[in-house]
């Protein structure tokens, strides 16, 4: 099982930067794929980025190409999302995920509110 609590939510002016952390618990943690998820209010969660368990490959939705980063340290159990560029349009709550064969782990989540 994995246990995940993100940090790094806040408010930032439009064009701002943020760097959101996920760390994990567990033993699965270096072997599972990890992304990063947000919704907004009165919308369906979306996947924002993703990347593979040995940090090879990365995902990322058309809407942040360019803008954020997703990277990984197995050694710390650490993910990261950093997001640079800020729109108000990414105002969510950010949420950390892990997959392992096929089961889903999340975070509570961290706001992220940009201001225009």
């Amino acid at each position: 099982q994995v246990q995940l609590v993100e940090s790094g939510g806040g408010l930032v002016q439009a064009g701002g930067s943020l760097r959101l952390s996920c760390v994990g618990s567990g033993s699965i943690f270096s072997v599972s794929a990890m992304n990063w998820y947000r919704q907004a209010p009165g919308n369906e969660r979306e996947l924002v980025a993703g990347i593979t368990r040995g940090g090879w490959s990365t995902k990322y939705a058309d809407s942040v190409k360019g803008r954020f980063t997703i990277s990984r340290d197995n050694a710390k159990n650490t993910v990261w999302l950093q997001m640079n560029s800020l729109e108000p349009e990414d105002t969510a709550v950010y949420y950390c995920n892990a997959n392992f064969e096929g089961v889903n782990y999340w975070g509570k989540g961290t706001l992220v509110t940009v201001s225009s």
